[in-house]
């Protein structure tokens, strides 16, 4: 009997609702403004995140460019998460947990559909780490099972991808391509998950000369 197979829009959804929910660092992320969708390797990035508007949540910026709208049940979207094959193929439950959270740290406090300008990696350098990490360590402390269950399976997965990719911001007149995207342009395309667990930490055995010792001592 064939067993239906998990969506992970579903599980990565919840995921963010209860970061939000737990994490008063990200209490402004609303997970219903998130696009997550599985996408092409990009170097050894696990997850990317893509900016939907300009500030203020505008589509249109001062010199007139503007963004595509992507839509999903008639709501529109402020940001797009891209996960990548590694967040699929090269991750423990733990690390998919720290891959989202990255992306969610990227965002603007204003939650308008742009980044965060001092979280930028080229900004903070290692510094972007030294202030994620300890959220994250934080968070995995009082994850619920169930959601750490749901990123920890090896098996095939159902998650939304593009049949048409949005393109970058563009000038009204000269641009003849798509401007609005919806359900229409996604598909949910099978991924197999490959689940890596943490590696055990393994005591090194004593010595000869610890060993003889304790033999002593006791």
């Amino acid at each position: 009997m064939a067993y239906p197979r998990q969506n992970l829009n579903k599980a990565v959804r919840a995921l963010i609702r209860d970061i939000a929910a737990k994490m008063p660092e990200f209490s402004h992320v609303k997970a219903s403004r998130i696009l997550v969708v599985a996408g092409e390797a990009r170097r050894a990035s696990r997850g990317t995140v893509k900016p939907l508007c300009f500030r203020g949540g505008r589509c249109t910026d001062p010199s007139g460019r503007r963004k595509p709208v992507i839509r999903i049940q008639g709501r529109r979207m402020l940001y797009c998460i891209t996960l990548r094959p590694r967040f699929f193929r090269a991750s423990t439950p733990q690390g998919r947990v720290q891959t989202v959270m990255h992306e969610l740290f990227h965002m603007s406090r204003r939650f308008d559909g742009t980044l965060h300008a001092g979280r930028r990696h080229s900004v903070l350098g290692e510094d972007f780490y030294r202030q994620l990490k300890p959220l994250v360590r934080r968070y995995l402390k009082q994850c619920p099972p169930e959601l750490l269950e749901a990123l920890a399976r090896s098996e095939e997965v159902r998650v939304f991808q593009w049949l048409e990719r949005p393109g970058p911001a563009y000038v009204p007149g000269t641009f003849r391509g798509r401007t609005v995207y919806t359900e229409e342009q996604l598909y949910y395309g099978i991924v197999r998950m490959v689940t890596h667990k943490r590696p055990e930490v393994k005591l090194a055995k004593p010595r000869r000369k610890e060993r003889v010792e304790k033999e002593r001592v006791h």
